[in-house]
């Protein structure tokens, strides 16, 4: 399950899992103007973690996500 909202300066994507054993907290995505960052609790320290990626790095995860194994360069658009 997730849920899209849209804020002034980004768009909040908020990914849920699924009831499970291993069930791991919600994974909250930040998408602005310059930068995506993804945050998630760590139910350990009870912290928020924050990672930030550029444009481009999300342009690449997405575009691995249907590649099979190996190394990469896509083209610049």
């Amino acid at each position: 399950m997730f849920t899209i909202e849209h804020d002034f300066d980004a768009t909040i994507i908020t990914i849920v899992d699924e009831p499970a054993i291993h069930r791991q907290e919600d994974v909250t995505i930040n998408a602005f103007e310059d930068c995506v960052t993804v945050e998630q609790l760590d139910p350990r320290t009870d912290r928020v973690q924050k990672i930030s990626l550029s444009l481009a790095q999300v342009r690449d995860l997405a575009a691995a996500l249907d590649l099979p194994e190996g190394a990469y360069q896509l083209k610049p658009v």
